[in-house]
């Protein structure tokens, strides 16, 4: 595509490193010198409504309002907190300002449309500047029915005057769930733009899935706009992202840079010299330059050639200056994080020519202009949406339906119609084989079911194989296209989980999988999605030393009680398929509920449900597995996934010798502590203090079960590389080991 320039705007997507010198941007930045006089530029190459009697001028004059109120704000609410990000919303007000009202399809009235634009601020830390926003644009709040509140602001003066104050609506950094119009939660750097790639891949996906060619209105081609500061692109998150998005030829996304080359720490020469343009042109991404942030001509033409852009992802170089309008902190650090103080305040306000004496004004001709740009474009765009759904309700009924429970976060009428148990087998399946089983079963019944691995599908099995199923691939690639739900992410386990995220905040339901040993490499996008309440759902497999011969690199020890740590987090550890089977038909309808599958490598027996309790005991999180005739315990087993076929075998013995036995089957812990005191107290009777707990990972998890007298054979270092038996042995994964444990807690508590 050939690039668009003029004297503020260079667009470098048609250059190839392979074929051109890379783009040269300016060695060292030429400090702008701030002169109130001079005005933003016109944007009168943009459609006009013929209506309008205001001249370009005037326009100019009102966008210059909109910005400095938005500046404004975000300086009053962060002195009035005496704590937040200043200089990032004074210098990202004009970009954040043309695209809300010039591009972004958003309806304020309407904030929940499911074709909406996506903004994301993946630098959380400048909230207050989407807190603006959404407050100037009139952003309606949504109920917790999901209902929009028509005559309630979903952010108020008073919201803002309560900013990072305790149960405040505009947290220090944005809270998906606790602000309407935060897409998503930000704050950890590289995590917003990390799941606006998810975002660009649901929109993909569901045009590909629902839009039809004798339908006018596309019900699924939103665009996903993220911005992003220099810490989000030195991030690694960043480069596995990017590289992603670029293979993938994702068109409508659009990261947007704010290149002020300043960090905490002060210039980011002191930590980077690597030249931005460059790397995303190897990505595969067009790349725009904006030379000042506040001219909004030179980014509205940014924004108009991301728009024409048919075949890349778009970043957009915005130079700009931190505090811009500051007196003595314009372009320094010490604006990053923390109040200007009252008299730098004033002195930017009159620098904007604002009222220097005035707090948190908001004019009403400010909010006016800004509001009815929005809706002359998108409050239409959306009713033209919801009326062209009638239509398409009679056109395709079983689409219709399909799309109206995956965006409700409800499932299809016999959903799991193709779910069936596994019989009694000793020799059994690897829990990754059986939940491989049980999710194609149900991908035939869900199809927003969708998902892949870090190049592990084969290992991990997590491969969707059903008929008609495909690869999400660029369709010009002949290897896929757009409706497929095969994902391969490559090893980008950081980028896979935050992607995950993106897809599960439009409404999809994605699966990722890798080793429970690289969970560690996506920790913070699991812990972003038991934030946010998503429905992620993290594969692990080869979850403990039972991996064997790869040794203790791959073989996880801590991984599991810190994901069971986590809060709003579900951890399950099936024993058997069966169980595996039941963990499936649980998770299913937890739309707004992260959950880990820990799933063994090895071989489980599929345990014999006639003589031992129904797996569908998993649904409370722990049960009493054997043991039922058995009245008062005097010994108390409980393990979770592949030792529970061990415990089963202690209790054998222990029950042949006349020893009064229970053994507790506890696939996710999490869940049990959720269970009444009184079902609690069932499994657990207070009266049996002689308990072990048996699982190959360290004991934490268990302390809170066992008490002071019980033990847990378990794992107290790393692991070593053997064959599976000759590890298992060598740590006391035996019979004999668990029985020696047993008649020690006895011991004790006589």
């Amino acid at each position: 595509m050939p690039g668009i320039q003029n004297d503020m705007v260079q667009t470098y997507g048609g250059y190839s490193v392979a074929q051109a010198d890379p783009v040269k941007l300016d060695a060292v930045k030429v400090p702008l010198q701030f002169d109130p006089e001079v005005k933003l530029h016109s944007w009168s190459d943009e459609p006009r409504n013929t209506s309008q009697s205001q001249s370009d001028e005037q326009v100019v004059d009102d966008d210059v309002q909109v910005i400095n109120c938005l500046r404004c704000l975000a300086m009053d609410a962060i002195q009035l907190a005496n704590s937040g990000h200043p200089g990032t919303p004074m210098a990202m007000s004009p970009v954040a300002y043309t695209l809300w009202a010039k591009f972004l399809r958003y309806d304020p009235m309407d904030p929940l449309w499911p074709n909406r634009d996506r903004f994301v601020l993946s630098m959380g830390h400048a909230s207050m500047l989407l807190y603006g926003l959404l407050h100037v644009a009139g952003v309606r709040e949504v109920g917790p029915d999901g209902k929009v509140r028509e005559n309630e602001l979903a952010v108020s003066m008073e919201d803002i005057k309560q900013f990072r104050k305790l149960d405040s609506k505009c947290p220090g950094h944005p809270e998906h769930g606790v602000t309407t119009g935060v897409e998503m939660t930000t704050g950890p750097l590289g995590q917003g733009i990390g799941s606006s790639v998810g975002m660009a891949i649901a929109s993909k996906w569901q045009g590909a899935k629902f839009n039809r060619p004798d339908h006018d209105t596309p019900f699924f081609d939103f665009d996903v706009y993220a911005l992003a500061g220099d810490g989000c692109l030195m991030e690694g998150i960043s480069h596995e992202a990017a590289s992603l998005a670029g293979h993938l030829k994702l068109d409508n996304l659009c990261w947007i840079w704010d290149n002020n080359e300043i960090t905490i720490e002060g210039s980011t020469s002191w930590s980077t010299t690597e030249h931005v343009p460059t790397r995303f042109l190897a990505y595969g991404w067009n790349v725009v330059h904006v030379k000042d942030a506040n001219d909004t001509e030179a980014l509205s033409h940014a924004f108009k050639a991301f728009k024409k852009e048919k075949e890349r992802p778009t970043l957009i170089v915005v130079d700009s200056h931190i505090a811009w309008g500051a007196p003595t902190m314009q372009g320094s650090h010490k604006a990053h994080g923390g109040p200007l103080g009252a008299s730098e305040v004033a002195g930017a306000k009159g620098n904007y020519k604002w009222p220097e004496e005035e707090k948190f004004l908001v004019p009403d001709d400010v909010k006016k202009h800004l509001q009815d740009q929005l809706a002359r474009r998108a409050g239409q765009q959306s009713r033209i949406w919801r009326d062209g759904l009638i239509a398409y309700k009679k056109s395709y009924p079983t689409e219709a339906g399909e799309m109206e429970h995956m965006i409700n976060g409800t499932l299809p009428e016999a959903w799991d119609k193709y779910c069936k148990g596994f019989p009694t087998s000793d020799n059994g399946l690897p829990a990754r084989q059986s939940s491989s089983d049980v999710m194609n079963m149900i991908g035939q019944g869900v199809p927003w079911l969708l998902g892949g691995s870090g190049d592990l599908g084969s290992s991990c099995l997590t491969t969707l194989k059903f008929g008609g199923i495909d690869h999400f691939m660029p369709p010009d690639t002949k290897l896929g296209n757009y409706s497929g739900r095969i994902f391969h992410y490559g090893i980008r386990e950081h980028a896979m989980g935050a992607v995950m995220n993106g897809m599960a905040l439009c409404n999809l339901r994605p699966f990722g999988s890798t080793f429970l040993a690289f969970a560690d490499y996506m920790k913070a996008p699991i812990r972003i999605s038991s934030m946010m309440q998503v429905g992620s759902i993290w594969i692990f497999t080869h979850d403990s030393i039972g991996v064997g011969e790869d040794g203790p690199t791959h073989q996880p020890i801590e991984q599991l009680v810190a994901l069971r740590s986590t809060p709003g987090l579900l951890t399950f550890r099936p024993c058997d398929a069966n169980e595996v089977l039941e963990m499936w038909k649980y998770i299913m309808p937890l739309q707004k509920q992260p959950v880990v599958l820990s799933l063994s490598r090895q071989a489980l027996p599929t345990l014999d449900r006639t003589k031992y309790a129904a797996a569908s005991g998993l649904m409370k999180g722990a049960y009493k597995i054997a043991g039922e005739d058995v009245k008062q315990p005097e010994l108390i087993f409980m393990a979770s996934g592949s030792e529970v076929s061990l415990m089963l075998e202690a209790h054998a013995h222990l029950e042949a010798k006349g020893i009064k036995v229970w053994s507790i089957s506890m696939p996710c812990i999490e869940l049990f502590k959720q269970q009444s005191e009184t079902y609690q107290n069932t499994l657990l009777p207070r009266t049996c203090r002689a308990r072990v707990s048996i699982e190959a990972a360290t004991q934490e998890s268990w302390d809170r079960f066992i008490g002071l007298d019980g033990e847990h054979v378990g794992m107290t270092c790393f692991g070593a590389s053997a064959p599976q038996s000759d590890v298992l042995e060598e740590f006391g994964f035996t019979k004999k080991a668990v029985l020696a444990a047993a008649e020690r807690v006895m011991l004790r508590s006589i």
